[in-house]
């Protein structure tokens, strides 16, 4: 099973470790993925599985298979309607539907295009109790009836262990068959299929525990307390301990066990009772761009955008330098302890004093993308980018008329003055336009107004912190608690747009089993900070050697207090404020050469790895694998880039702030160079490699023997 690279000039191709195949013959086996989120966009998951589809269609190509709950809506406006590949399946479909079930197929118009099986869950409601007495009789776990949720997980498992059933008993012995079942939702199927002895490999994977939520959730002290919750009285209060069942027996009924990240396994461990088998990180798919520099292009078109939004929202008060000022930001869904927002908004407090003591001229704006309850856009927004427009269009009025007079006068063989260009009427315009500027208030801190102001957790700490958007203030803030989009009146943008424009994402995460935010700005090319809480923080640490270097940096929110965890948070984005335009460019070269490292191409490979466990543990007599050895891509990392000073401290700037000049002699870079370098010395498992030869370039300030 080949797994094709794409080619980037500006990414390190080549230098991820060659991976010997996995002997999978894919023409005797049919996987088959469970998850709620087929078609049905709610959480992460849906990311998860969508942007996957491609590489495993590529892999297993019409043996590979989602399963889901069916949505009338989304399957006309997602799905393609066709015949089943296998006439089994198409004989295990007609099985359910002649027992009174409805279930559909097709192609899922996403990249890749994967076959669909969905199961229409109203349609099978009317067997619910009686399944629920074959889940007791199964395995002692009972549904409330209020919970509708699990009552409709417990149908979508019910029709998929059947359909399972169905299937087997019409391949026999071949084809073999995977089923990965995603989350408690599909857990389910997982149990009732493992308890009817259905002949087949089954994974499981949890991307989040459900209580580890729920707990976190409530504020409490989740890591360093894992060992002494009593789990069972937990669940209980929180009126989820069936649920929690259901996940618990997926976990144990499963082949093989997995989940998304090294922090969520040790939470798993002790909430779940199981040690994961294998670490099935999520990825994206990576589109490269041609041109070398084509990424850094698209940064100055977007930030141009968001200059132009600035100049609206701060109008009166526009009294800082855009071409200085750097824009920081944080997304997610809005929780606000769980995605570390208290953590970032009291380091922004502390960022904003060091910046005012060192009487830089740097400003930072920082924007809050996190949607909450709210009635309708600000009308002082909104009057701020009808003041921006109104002056847009001054402007070029008065530059047409300027213009035409220059150009006659110049015909002319005359120097004009001032006052012959421009007539008292002209400088009239311009005055009114001025004035129409002035503001007696400060520039509003949210877009939008917010149904819950007095209580909102954002702003009740931000009124703490006081943070207005005062002149004196270095740091601004803009929260923005709506989703972005290209249609808005406010800040025309889509999501990934508003991305590349930004300098830096900034997501302290206390729970973040895995954390996709950061992952898409690494693609991007543009830094972030992340936490060692978060999975994507524990892979950066590692399968690189020093991630500040490459624009990661990870804050350690699970060895150390609060207060401390702050303090580096806020030197982090300090150090970042005092580096230079070309210090900065060259920091983005090297997050976007990490891209491929979040490849599916590359992540896939644990997914076959998981598989292959699977059907060696269901199908020992078919199947070998030795259970100790691990993914050939455990030990993989990447070195730390050759231009960049042994000590970190040493690559940024120091106070006060030395010109460019001095950056080009301290700092020498050339980005073929070093990420050619960076390919001949990456750490593939167990190796330590070094250039040909036995030769390396020095590391500069590096003494010779």
């Amino acid at each position: 099973m080949p797994l094709a690279r794409s080619f980037s000039m500006t990414s390190l191709s080549g230098m991820l470790p060659q991976w010997d195949e996995e002997d999978l013959p894919v023409d005797n086996l049919l996987l088959f993925e469970v998850a709620w989120e087929v078609t049905n966009k709610v959480g992460g998951i849906y990311t998860v599985i969508q942007t996957k589809a491609k590489i495993t269609v590529d892999e297993w190509g019409e043996n590979y298979f989602m399963m889901g709950p069916y949505y009338e809506h989304n399957f006309k406006t997602q799905v393609e309607a066709c015949e089943p590949p296998h006439p089994a399946i198409r004989k295990a479909m007609d099985a359910l539907i002649h027992n009174g079930c409805q279930v559909f197929f097709g192609r899922w118009l996403i990249e890749g295009s994967p076959y669909v099986v969905l199961f229409d869950l109203a349609a099978a409601a009317w067997n619910l109790d009686r399944w629920k007495g074959d889940l007791w009789a199964s395995c002692s776990i009972g549904l409330p009836v209020h919970d509708r949720e699990a009552g409709d997980a417990l149908i979508l498992g019910s029709l998929v262990a059947w359909f399972f059933k169905e299937l087997t008993d019409h391949l026999g012995d071949a084809p073999n068959v995977i089923a990965h079942f995603h989350e408690w939702q599909a857990g389910a199927g997982l149990i009732l299929a493992r308890a009817r002895k259905i002949p087949m490999a089954t994974v499981f994977t949890t991307h989040a525990t459900l209580l580890g939520r729920y707990l976190c959730a409530g504020k409490v002290d989740f890591y360093n307390n894992l060992d002494k919750f009593d789990i069972d009285k937990e669940a209980g209060e929180r009126q989820i301990y069936h649920r929690y069942c259901l996940e618990r027996a997926a976990v144990h009924c499963a082949h093989v066990f997995t989940t998304v990240s090294h922090i969520t396994a040790v939470e798993a461990q002790h909430i779940l009772h199981r040690k994961p088998d294998v670490i099935t990180p999520n990825g994206l798919n990576v589109k490269k761009f041609s041109a070398m520099h084509e990424f850094q292009n698209l940064h100055c078109t977007s930030k141009a955008r968001i200059q132009e939004f600035v100049r609206g929202h701060f109008y009166g008060h526009l009294d800082f330098d855009l071409e200085k000022t750097l824009y920081f930001f944080i997304a997610g869904r809005y929780e606000f302890s769980n995605k570390g927002a208290d953590l970032f908004l009291e380091a922004l407090s502390r960022l904003n004093y060091l910046l005012r003591v060192h009487k830089d001229d740097v400003t930072v704006v920082v924007f809050f993308i996190m949607p909450a309850k709210t009635n309708n856009f600000n009308v002082e927004s909104l009057k701020g980018q009808a003041i921006r427009k109104q002056l847009w269009d001054t402007a070029h009025s008065v530059k047409e008329k300027f213009g035409k007079r220059l150009y006659e006068a110049l015909l002319k063989g005359e120097i004009p003055e001032m006052n012959n260009i421009l007539d008292r009427d002209d400088f009239s315009i311009m005055k009114r336009a001025i004035y129409a500027t002035q503001r007696h208030t400060l520039p509003p801190v949210t877009t939008h107004n917010m149904l819950d102001d007095a209580t909102d957790p954002i702003l009740a700490n931000v009124r703490r912190i006081g943070l207005f958007n005062s002149r004196s203030d270095r740091v601004k803030i803009v929260f923005h608690p709506e989703f972005l989009s290209s249609t808005s009146p406010l800040l025309p943008m889509d999501y990934e747009e508003f991305v590349r424009g930004c300098n830096l994402g900034v997501f302290p995460s206390y729970y973040e089993p895995w954390g996709y935010t950061p992952g898409e700005c690494t693609v991007m090319g543009i830094p972030s900070v992340t936490t060692n809480l978060s999975g994507f923080g524990c892979f950066m640490e590692e399968h690189v050697s020093d991630p500040a270097a490459y624009g990661i940096y990870v804050v350690d929110r699970r060895f150390r207090s609060a207060h401390e965890s702050c303090s580096q948070l806020t030197q982090f984005m300090f150090g970042f404020c005092q580096q230079s335009r070309r210090q900065r460019i060259i920091q983005r070269n090297r997050t976007e050469r990490l891209s491929d490292l979040l490849d599916w191409r590359f992540l896939g490979r644990f997914y076959v790895h998981a598989r292959l466990l699977a059907l060696s543990r269901a199908f020992p007599d078919k199947y070998k694998m030795d259970p100790l050895v691990p993914p050939k891509t455990e030990g993989f990392r990447y070195p730390r880039p050759y231009s960049v000073p042994p000590s970190p401290s040493a690559s940024l700037h120091s106070t006060p702030h030395h010109s460019d000049a001095e950056d080009d002699e301290d700092e020498p870079y050339n980005e073929d160079e070093e990420a050619e370098w960076d390919r001949m010395n990456i750490k593939a498992p167990f190796v330590l490699g070094g250039a040909p030869g036995g030769h390396r370039k020095k590391l500069p300030g590096e003494a010779g023997n």
